[in-house]
């Protein structure tokens, strides 16, 4: 499962996510949906402006997680 990390970003450059907005020229909303991981997909225009913006890689925004796997029905 890919994960984007921004909460942890933002906490970490102590920016607010309205700021980042403005910054980025991205709308709250839409951060707000890539945010939560409901986003299903990013143009790499905003990952470049968010990398710029977060001073980070692709590599910190974007980490994947193992699938949960389903229980046995035994």
């Amino acid at each position: 499962m890919i994960v984007i990390q921004l909460d942890r970003l933002l906490l970490e450059r102590r920016m607010s996510l309205t700021e980042l907005s403005d910054r980025v020229g991205v709308t709250l909303a839409n951060l707000s949906i890539l945010k939560t991981g409901k986003a299903r997909a990013v143009r790499f225009s905003t990952l470049d402006a968010l990398c710029r913006e977060l001073e980070c890689t692709p590599g910190d925004l974007i980490a994947q997680t193992p699938e949960p796997q389903p229980a046995d029905g035994d």
